[in-house]
């Protein structure tokens, strides 16, 4: 066989880019269109319908579909860990905003994320977490936040998500982690389960705009690490070994089979 040209092999270098450009284009308009048009239905379900349940399963399928209308395939691994009901305090890696519907999607449960209170005041945005029970948090409040996560998950019994790095990772390294957090999850006695994202920076870009390129990411579902025997002055610790579970799953350069 005769090997091809170096022209030959720029040609279609240059091809696929542009192929790649344009399905980042269209992805666009499919992510835009799917997050408003689905993020209403599932406020109508949810203020409509008696059964709670059909808006939270309405918005776990269509974070599922959109992500196969994207051309993304999502893995989930260590799913076998989480043996009780909860709830549970879920601490991802932030790598990108693809990360928000792949947990929304594929953790099971109707898991509450946590989210900056700014977040709220967007008009659609805001109105879908409101209805969907999200928890605004005001971190130069953290009273009133401890009261608002001790409200959604101990009364409720409903898990959080909860970002520790507090923002997305520009470069896909893992950022400091904030205490809050921790100290939260020792305060309510619930257990900390480390979830690892990866592969989803390079899905969604931190500023593409809405870009999503298609391709493979996995999440990692670690061990729940007990909080019961714990007090505020383990915070630290807590902190400390949560992140470096997800350190090392980062740190991992095979994709599992």
């Amino acid at each position: 066989m005769v090997p091809p040209s170096h022209d030959s092999t720029l040609v279609a270098d240059a091809a696929a880019a542009e192929r790649q450009r344009a399905r980042a284009v269209v992805n666009r308009f499919i992510f835009r269109g799917m997050l408003f048009s689905m993020g209403s239905i599932a406020v109508v379900l949810h203020r409509a319908l008696p059964w709670k349940s059909v808006a939270w399963e309405f918005a776990k399928i269509s974070a599922r579909n959109l992500a196969r209308a994207c051309g993304v395939r999502v893995h989930m691994h260590g799913l076998e860990h989480l043996t009780g009901r909860g709830p549970y305090i879920f601490a991802p890696n932030h790598q990108s905003n693809f990360d928000i519907p792949a947990l929304l999607g594929y953790l099971p449960g109707h898991n509450r994320f946590v989210a900056k209170r700014d977040l709220f005041a967007e008009p659609v945005l805001g109105t879908v977490l409101r209805t969907m029970g999200m928890v605004p948090v005001d971190r130069d409040n953290p009273l009133e936040a401890i009261q608002l996560l001790n409200h959604v998950a101990v009364e409720e019994r409903c898990s959080l998500i909860i970002f520790p790095e507090g923002t997305r990772s520009r470069d896909g390294a893992l950022l400091p982690f904030k205490k809050g957090p921790f100290a939260a999850a020792i305060h309510m006695r619930i257990p900390v389960v480390p979830i690892v994202c990866r592969g989803t920076a390079a899905i969604m870009p931190k500023g593409g705009y809405l870009s999503i390129l298609p391709g493979e990411c996995d999440i990692f579902v670690e061990r729940p690490i007990s909080t019961a025997e714990l007090t505020y002055d383990d915070r630290t610790r807590l902190r400390d070994e949560v992140r470096a579970v997800i350190a090392a799953r980062l740190a991992e350069t095979t994709r599992p089979a």
